[in-house]
């Protein structure tokens, strides 16, 4: 993934990435982070970023740097306001399971055709389409639609970003959400998300639609979510 000198220090954006990469089980937990070498040459950046990167993740409680051995994971979930709306993708990777994301696109649009998403945001609003493979099977096909009150998606730096996370993409706009209304339904697949998913249309899937607040009861995020649950149930653990 690419950084760049416009999107803050690199050690920030380096450190985000693996977070990021801990959190969807591409490092595991108890594995190892790539030897420093190989950041440096993965990022193209010197050793003291990568070491500032991996300095803030230890501080954050993420890895533990062990001389002579490496950076080992302690933890792979997350302690921010945003986790409630992480939870589910972070089950799977404590139950050993990979996440991929896949940005399929990002584009404004004009909602006058579309009842819903007019009375919801107005004339036009943004909408980023991602996908979610579950060890490496197409599990989640997102469309978020998102005020046009947020700078844009712009060019490869909004857009790597969008790789990661969506919310910490609105965090870097100075967004915090801080409520989630969320719905679901069964319905049969149709033929836009079947052929992203891989299934037949009409198979039935689970539908997941979610609005998403400021601290001000702002709507933020309107997204549809198609899952796949034939791959795998999704699941919701209460905490006493």
């Amino acid at each position: 993934m690419s950084i760049s000198r416009k999107k803050g220090p690199l050690y920030l954006q380096i450190k985000n990435i693996i977070k990021d990469r801990i959190m969807h089980g591409v490092y595991p937990l108890g594995s190892f982070v790539p030897a420093e070498p190989l950041l440096e040459q993965e990022f193209q950046v010197s050793k003291m970023t990568v070491r500032n990167a991996i300095r803030e993740l230890s501080t954050e409680g993420y890895v533990e740097r062990k001389s002579g051995v490496g950076t080992i994971v302690l933890r792979n979930t997350s302690s921010t306001k945003l986790s409630k709306g992480k939870r589910f993708t972070e089950l799977l990777v404590e139950q050993g399971h990979r996440m991929e994301k896949r940005l399929l696109g990002a584009e404004m649009v004009n909602t006058k055709t579309n009842a819903e998403l007019l009375e919801l945001f107005g004339e036009s609003c943004q909408r980023i389409e991602r996908l979610y493979l579950l060890d490496e099977q197409p599990y989640i096909h997102f469309q978020h639609y998102i005020t046009p009150g947020v700078a844009l998606v712009q060019a490869e730096n909004d857009k790597g970003a969008l790789f990661s996370s969506l919310y910490e993409w609105l965090e870097e706009k100075e967004i915090t959400l801080e409520g989630f209304r969320d719905r679901f339904l069964v319905e049969a697949a149709a033929a836009e998300s079947a052929a992203v998913l891989g299934v037949e249309p009409g198979t039935p899937v689970l539908k997941r639609l979610r609005r998403s607040y400021d601290s001000e009861g702002n709507l933020i995020e309107y997204s549809i979510g198609i899952y796949n649950t034939q791959l795998h149930p999704y699941l919701v653990s209460y905490d006493a």
